[in-house]
């Protein structure tokens, strides 16, 4: 299996799309026409420059709108077909990607489609090129791939064969097992893509909203196991229409599509690489910050119920705890920490996971081609794996083997014991990204770990919509919220404005008793979100709540929802230096993060960040 991807996937000029494609770890590649049309050199010359790049040119396309014209149309189709297998002999590409024709002119007719490709064929034979036939799920006749191969059955030429494209196969909710009858040598090529179920139109659908496998909703797997039943083993390719796809960095989108097929092979043909890794606990946060801001967040860390129980051997890094939970403060003057505070401010720079292995967790990410880190160890330092995970950041791996296990006892000087606290362990994380950046993460969360993921839901800011997504571990160990917004004045993305880019902005921790957590943070001094009266009067209501409940609810600032499953209660700190918040939750069955709480607290931090600041005397 070799994995190409086309051009028109991504953004760019093609000098800059073909780098990135290379440097990825593509194979191939498919020239889409307009990049041919917009490079200012000859055809010879993009051909060489693929060929330098240590790539093959597996196609050229689109041909559009050739089978079943009538006069003169037809004949001009030749004529087009002539120039394009011309093109394609200086390229160097050898097969054609000839789509379903969706023009008003076309007439139907299996056999009339497989006589102008026979006669096709035949012109191609005389360029020595071949083409690959394509049903487009809004062709005007044929739109069914099952009609694509008898025409190209029909048409019997060793030049004609098939194209398969999943999106096009599953988007009309076709059945794949019909696939399996195919002979695979007939098969050109195959593309695949998905796209989030959506009911709309087919071409806008397929011309905006495309996305990699495993970032989508369709059966991706079923159609892929369907083809493989045929013993075709030769190129799979990308094409993929998205608007967010081609604004965004074309390096980055290169690289999601290789490992996207790298984690498809892998779900195809289990064991290619180490089983993705299942995350045991949150073992520790670590926030860069300077030595200035420190005390402040110290602060809000004491106010928490956190206790310092550990000093690094040899940096300025403090570890602080409570029950199972562990927050590091990182104020060395240099290194990575360092830096990572000079671009973000005060901010997560990483999160250790505790796993079953940490060496296979490793190996996973490397063969789904992400960034690993590996930084300068000092004097008495573990060796923890890492990669590089949203922003920057980093995330490290820990296992009960060996050295990694004592981590805290090696690394780190005993202060004291954690404290009991009201606080057990970390529930969640939020993320904030711009919009071109949640499938992204998405697929880098999805293929590197064994996550489950809600149905995204769009959240209600004052200033805008925030498009939100849940990832969390089957026994919902790990938690991970992914939101985006569009609007420049959200919540959201005022966070990256101030950050400087995507970051983890909140951090929520469980309770068992969260009356008892509020008693104790207001008794510290920590000031807590202010949550309107308005609020609790509607709670009491639509909920039929007793008015002695509500009323505890809003003294403590406390919001409250429940649905079939249970309770959830969450109370929120300010924001600090404007870059993250805390979250303190309580879960009685409930499983969700009260979303219909969010707007509530979206625009309370609306208000606060609209207050001018106090000048200091």
């Amino acid at each position: 299996m070799k994995f190409s991807i086309a051009t028109v996937s991504l953004g760019g000029t093609l000098a800059e799309k073909l780098a990135a494609i290379a440097g990825a770890g593509f194979d191939g590649v498919e020239i889409f026409e307009a990049d041919v049309l917009a490079y200012d050199g000859t055809p010879a010359e993009i051909g060489a420059m693929v060929r330098d790049r240590g790539l093959e040119i597996i196609a050229f396309q689109p041909f559009r709108d050739f089978e079943g014209m009538p006069e003169p149309q037809r004949r001009r189709g030749f004529e087009r077909a002539k120039r394009k297998f011309a093109l394609m002999n200086e390229l160097g590409a050898r097969d054609i990607l000839v789509c379903s024709n969706v023009s008003p002119l076309s007439l139907g007719g299996i056999d009339r489609a497989a006589a102008d490709l026979n006669e096709l064929g035949a012109v191609a034979e005389a360029f020595d090129v071949r083409v690959g036939f394509e049903a487009l799920a809004f062709g005007r006749h044929v739109w069914d791939y099952r009609d694509a191969w008898e025409i190209v059955r029909r048409a019997d030429h060793p030049r004609i064969g098939l194209i398969l494209d999943s999106w096009h196969v599953l988007a009309r909710k076709l059945p794949v097992d019909p696939i399996r009858s195919i002979p695979a040598d007939r098969i050109t090529f195959v593309q695949v893509a998905d796209a989030p179920a959506m009911d709309m139109d087919l071409l806008q659908w397929s011309r905006h909203f495309r996305n990699f496998p495993g970032q989508g909703d369709m059966d991706v797997d079923g159609f892929m196991r369907a083809l493989l039943a045929t013993g075709y083993d030769g190129w799979i390719s990308h094409e993929i229409f998205n608007d967010r796809f081609r604004m965004a960095s074309p390096r980055r989108i290169a690289e999601d599509g290789e490992r996207s097929l790298i984690w498809l092979r892998d779900r195809l043909e289990p064991g290619t690489l180490p089983p993705r890794v299942e995350p045991e606990a949150v073992e520790w946060i670590e926030f860069a910050i300077s030595e200035e801001d420190a005390p402040a967040l110290e602060a809000v860390f004491t106010g928490l119920g956190f206790r310092p129980t550990g000093r690094h051997r040899s940096k300025e890094v403090t570890r602080w705890s409570q029950g199972a939970i562990n927050l590091v403060i990182n104020t060395e003057p240099d290194g990575l920490a360092h830096s990572h505070q000079i671009v973000h401010g005060p901010s997560v720079v990483a999160i250790g996971l505790r796993v079953g292995d940490a060496a296979a967790a490793i190996a996973r990410a490397e063969g789904l081609r992400m960034h690993v880190y590996r930084g300068e160890i000092g004097p008495g330092e573990l060796d923890i794996p890492a990669v590089r995970g949203i922003g920057g950041s980093l995330l490290y791996f820990t296992d009960s083997k060996g050295d990694l296990a004592r981590v805290w006892e090696i690394e780190f000087e005993p202060v004291e014991p954690a404290p009991p606290g009201p606080l057990s362990r970390i529930d969640h994380l939020a993320q904030s990204m711009t919009p071109d950046e949640m499938l992204t993460w998405r697929l880098f969360y999805l293929s590197l770990f064994d996550l489950d993921r809600t149905p995204q839901v769009d959240v209600i800011d004052p200033a805008g919509v925030v498009e939100s997504m849940a990832l969390h571990t089957p026994d919902r160990t790990l938690r991970v919220c992914l939101n985006a917004s569009a609007s420049e004045r959200t919540q959201s993305s005022r966070f990256l404005d101030e950050f400087f880019g995507a970051g983890t902005q909140h951090i929520a921790f469980l309770t068992d008793d969260i009356f008892a957590a509020a008693e104790a943070m207001q008794a510290a001094g920590l000031e807590t979100l202010p949550i309107p009266d308005n609020y609790y009067d509607d709670l009491e209501a639509r909920l039929g709540l007793e008015p002695e409940f509500v009323d505890r609810l809003r003294e403590s600032g406390i919001l409250y929802d429940e649905d079939e499953g249970g309770r959830f209660f969450q109370i929120y700190t300010r924001a600090f230096k404007e870059r993250f918040f805390f979250e303190i939750v309580e879960r009685e069955g409930y499983t969700g993060y009260g979303a219909p709480n969010a707007p509530i607290r979206l625009a309370a931090q609306a208000r606060l960040a609209r207050q001018p600041a106090i000048p200091r005397m």
